[in-house]
């Protein structure tokens, strides 16, 4: 028998899952998730694991509930150990309670692994503190949406109607209407302030207050709909004054990221933290070379050089790997002049312990060459470990500066083999405000996947953002031109002219 792990993956936000939820999520042989699980986590799972999803949405079931107990024993039953993602909390009307007391009929070992319930962290983000000694010593958590084959309503109106706590309503915005009358039907002021929260802690969220006489209107004007909660009580006048959440400068704006996946993780997490929504398409990946031998040589060799040029984070990367391959480090670059293309390349190496003695103004290989010039590189002997496949102006202005330029190859850029079927329906769907562009290979790459033709349908809706005019000019060459350009070439100012362009 394996064992079940009933994990609660947080509201959304995927930074409120727990570190054991992660830790039982990277170990686990099966992964089943819900709907309201964040897609993100399954990147979590090893990659051998199983992945099955049973997601409920609006009365859509994958699988009833029922048949879910059954896949969760069977696969317990194959000795596999089992991770059963929910939303929010699996005890906090997440049904978890029902599928460990069939786990414990069918004799198999469990844990629960509890998570950040939507009552708390949704009303939060919006705002709203749940309990508040100005307002309220306690909450109630209540269900807005029985169990239709029950033969009496578990709910006393009259209680909630008469109690001091917060009333928060789990799936119940299809029912709000019943529940704002039932509540001044048994006593409750409709001029109570009543909240509700849409895809709470996500970058989709929504929020607003009313009261309870006027609420299911507002909701119904607003479109509210599932998933939804319902905050009811005199903490949601707190909404506008504590509100944070909706206030990050780039909330719900639909950003496609098209780094490769091994650089994009900062310029995600960054426009993460601003709110947008992030689309993650890679359209390059990074391979190591199938022939390492010459980088071995070269680097044997390293004495024979004046400067060592890396132009990229990843050239940093596969030179050091090759280093501690052959059982070499940082001081084989003693007597070097060591020059980085940009702050990143140069942070990437002073990580190794190097201090860049060059870093260009002008993040470009023309500044590299320009700045190399005024540094006497005439005459020097220079090694530039880089892509197999990059732009030649480096190698070639330096050459006709008259230095001796060999190129290295030490890693090679693909076309990513990623699908782009869940961005063109993001595209269809207007979710997308922005694409990104971080190098001319991405806005190759990106158009190899999904056409210059079929992209212009989006020209009016979506703006592009480039990092810079060598990446604009390829841009150029598909019929586009950039919405969103930096002055300095670097992602902290790429991302400052969104969140500025966003503003407007």
């Amino acid at each position: 028998m394996g064992t079940v792990y009933l994990i609660g993956a947080g509201p959304g936000d995927p930074g409120l899952l727990t570190v054991k939820a992660r830790e039982v999520l990277e170990t686990a042989d099966v992964l089943i998730y819900d709907y309201l699980a964040n897609s993100e986590f399954l990147s979590y799972a090893k990659p051998d694991a199983e992945i099955l999803y049973v997601g409920k949405k609006g009365g859509d079931h994958t699988l009833p509930q029922d048949k879910i107990n059954e896949l969760i024993i069977e696969k317990a039953r194959e000795g596999r150990s089992i991770a059963r993602l929910k939303g929010g909390d699996p005890y906090v009307f997440g049904r978890g309670g029902e599928e460990a007391e069939e786990l414990v009929a069918a004799g198999i070992d469990f844990e629960v692994v509890p998570g950040i319930t939507a009552g708390v962290a949704a009303a939060a983000y919006a705002g709203i503190p749940v309990t508040h000694r100005d307002f309220t010593t306690s909450v109630c958590f209540i269900t807005g949406h029985e169990d239709p084959t029950k033969e009496k309503s578990g709910h006393n109106w009259a209680v909630y109607a008469k109690s001091t706590s917060t009333l928060v309503f789990y799936m119940g915005v299809k029912n709000l209407p019943m529940i704002a009358e039932n509540l001044i039907k048994n006593g409750r002021d409709p001029e109570t302030p009543v909240s509700l929260v849409r895809w709470g802690t996500r970058c989709t969220q929504q929020s607003f207050v009313s009261t309870l006489d006027k609420v299911a209107d507002e909701a119904e004007r607003l479109g509210f709909k599932a998933p939804s909660i319902i905050i009811v009580g005199g903490v949601c006048s707190l909404h506008d004054k504590l509100g944070w959440f909706e206030k990050k400068p780039m909330l719900g704006k639909g950003v496609i990221v098209t780094r490769a996946r091994e650089q994009a993780s900062g310029l995600v997490s960054t426009l993460g933290k601003l709110g947008a929504c992030v689309h993650e398409f890679p359209t390059i990946s990074i391979e190591p070379m199938a022939d390492y031998e010459p980088v071995e040589k070269a680097i044997l060799s390293l004495a024979a050089y004046d400067w060592l040029i890396f132009t990229s984070v990843n050239g940093v990367k596969y030179f050091w790997q090759q280093l501690d391959e052959i059982g070499l480090d940082s001081r084989i670059l003693g007597g070097l002049e060591i020059a980085a293309i940009g702050p990143a390349t140069a942070d990437a190496l002073r990580e190794k312990g190097i201090k860049p003695d060059f870093v260009p103004e002008k993040y470009v290989a023309e500044g590299v060459v320009e700045g190399l010039l005024e540094k006497g590189i005439k005459g020097k002997k220079v090694l530039i470990p880089r892509a197999l496949v990059a732009r030649e102006v480096l190698p070639n202005e330096l050459e006709k500066a008259g230095a001796q330029v060999e190129v290295l190859p030490v890693y090679e850029t693909r076309l990513s083999n990623n699908d782009p079927e869940p961005i063109r329906a993001a595209l269809k769907s207007g979710e997308i405000d922005y694409l990104s562009f971080t190098s001319s290979s991405t806005v190759q790459n990106f158009f190899e996947l999904i056409s210059a033709e079929e992209f212009k349908q989006y020209k009016d809706s979506v703006k592009i953002a480039c990092i810079g005019p060598i990446t604009a000019k390829t841009l150029g060459e598909y019929g586009f031109s950039p919405d969103v350009q930096p002055e300095d070439y670097t992602i902290p100012a790429l991302v400052d002219e969104l969140v500025a362009d966003s503003a407007k």
